[in-house]
């Protein structure tokens, strides 16, 4: 077994969800997730498949995303795994529906962090061990850095 990594590269300004599922209709029902979800988010996503004909599957409604995540899709050609790359919205605001599609088996990372893909190949193909999302912490927060979190999430409209 081989042990590597991809850095994933997208748009500043975006956030990357990064998963496992399981069958062809991912593709399809990831779009509804977002979409429905959302509204005017703009994203791309694309899904490797893992049998038949093994093709990189994709949609989204935004075209430069589309390219983005295929791209990355290509780098990372690890079979049953899906990106997505959006932006005019947060993963937080998706992140639920996103696993509560029946296909997805499981989220690596939601971030607008850089991101390493972990990947070990055999053989048989390649698969995500895991990833790293961003860089190792500086220390622990102080009361200042507090004041700031809390202030940062209240004008983000996500506490009162």
């Amino acid at each position: 077994m081989q042990l590597g990594s991809v850095r994933l590269e997208f748009p500043e300004g975006c956030n990357v969800i990064l998963g496992q599922s399981h069958f062809i209709k991912t593709v399809e029902d990831l779009y509804e997730v977002m979409v429905s979800n959302v509204p005017g988010v703009k994203f791309g996503l694309a899904f490797c498949e893992a049998s038949g004909k093994r093709l990189i599957r994709f949609e989204g409604n935004d075209p430069e995303l589309i390219e983005v995540a295929c791209k990355n899709a290509e780098r990372i050609a690890a079979g049953h795994t899906f990106i997505i790359v959006l932006k005019e919205a947060f993963p937080i605001n998706l992140l639920n529906a996103v696993k509560d599609c029946p296909e997805v088996c499981r989220i690596f990372c939601a971030t607008a962090n850089p991101v390493e893909v972990l990947i070990a190949e055999t053989e048989q193909g390649r698969g995500i061990i895991g990833v790293i999302d961003g860089y190792p912490p500086l220390g622990r927060e102080k009361e200042e850095d507090k004041g700031e979190r809390k202030e940062l999430l209240r004008k983000l409209g996500y506490k009162l």
